[in-house]
């Protein structure tokens, strides 16, 4: 699952479709759903930008069961195998490739669903039902009052000027897992998937990070003064940079990022399945995506959004970036993730 300059950014100023499913359709009085998302801002803005817009077109209310992260979803959906109580859930590629392996979530299938023709390509992975609705990208934090110039590569991570002033998720949090990857092409390596030069790399910056698991993240640790730079995604980073009154910066480094990937599942034996279909359709959309970019700074999936140059500038996805961005297929870094999270455990965690 890479993604190329040509299928995501070209596509992503594209001309905006009306989304033929916003009619009310007969079952959709008296119907809701339950969909597990993100938690947080996560939530916030995507109610505002996706599910409160869905609901006014169709009728069809969203119950949102807000999860701190893609794995507790799978746990959730997976102890309700039996009986499913949710009906759509978004989460990481890896874990949609999870799930479908485990029979918990159903086919997504374009005869059913003419929006997918509108995807980027990289919205699919053979083996995985869920069907990609979010790009994001890891970007560098900075505290713009400590750090000047901004910073412009991520080099800056080795700076001895930021020693113990550095926080960022550690593996097996997928940006530490991210970092590892593009550190190794940093410093030298030429294929992710033998990542010696990424493990020293992350080994010698181990000592200057002041933590591996900021509470709540790491993006509260640089505006509440505790860390000057940091590691986190860029969705987030942006959106928290305009509210935090210049305590916060994000920055996409020169050197490129790589891309993380969010699928929509439909769960199998999902109480509404009807309405669950329903919703995917719309938050596939043109529509919906553009909206949610234009409010959060992912990289919309449909490549017929119409994006504003700001929104769009905000993401990695403009074409100039989209030239660098280190190409990652998520369904192989799951086939050596244990072995990486071993070398952080042995040769990473233990110098900080």
């Amino acid at each position: 699952m890479t993604i190329t300059r040509r299928q995501l950014a070209g596509g992503a100023l594209g001309g905006l479709l009306a989304s033929p499913f916003l009619a009310r359709h007969s079952f959709a009085q008296e119907k809701s759903i339950t969909f597990a998302g993100y938690s947080g801002i996560f939530q916030e803005n995507y109610v505002a930008a996706v599910v409160e817009p869905f609901t006014k077109a169709t009728g069809i209310k969203v119950n949102y069961y807000a999860t701190p992260n893609s794995a507790q979803t799978l746990g959730l959906i997976r102890a309700q195998k039996a009986a499913p109580q949710i009906d759509v859930a978004i989460f990481d590629i890896t874990i949609g490739k999870a799930g479908t392996d485990e029979g918990l979530f159903a086919p997504i299938t374009k005869d059913e669903f003419p929006v997918l023709d509108e995807l980027s390509p990289q919205a699919f992975a053979p083996g995985v039902n869920p069907v990609g609705v979010t790009f994001d990208s890891l970007s560098l934090l900075y505290s713009p009052q400590a750090v000047k110039p901004a910073p412009t590569s991520w080099k800056t991570l080795w700076d001895p000027a930021y020693k113990g002033k550095i926080a960022m998720g550690g593996a097996p949090d997928i940006v530490g897992i991210g970092m590892t990857l593009i550190a190794n092409r940093l410093f030298g390596g030429t294929d992710y998937r033998q990542f010696e030069k990424g493990v020293q790399a992350m080994s010698d910056l181990a000592p200057g990070v002041l933590s591996w698991e900021p509470k709540p993240d790491a993006f509260t640790f640089i505006i509440n003064g505790q860390a000057q730079l940091g590691v986190g995604w860029n969705a987030r980073g942006q959106l928290y940079s305009r509210q935090s009154e210049g305590k916060l910066g994000a920055a996409l480094p020169d050197e490129g990022s790589l891309f993380q990937i969010n699928t929509l599942g439909l769960v199998k034996g999902a109480p509404q399945t009807d309405a669950a279909k329903a919703f995917i359709k719309y938050a596939l959309s043109a529509e919906a995506q553009a909206a949610f970019t234009e409010r959060m700074f992912y990289a919309p999936v449909n490549t017929k959004a119409k994006v504003s140059d700001a929104a769009l500038s905000a993401t990695a996805a403009s074409p100039a970036r989209m030239e660098k961005m280190l190409a990652v297929d998520w369904l192989e870094v799951a086939k050596f993730r244990d072995r990486l999270n071993d070398q952080w455990r042995r040769r990473i965690l233990t110098r900080t």
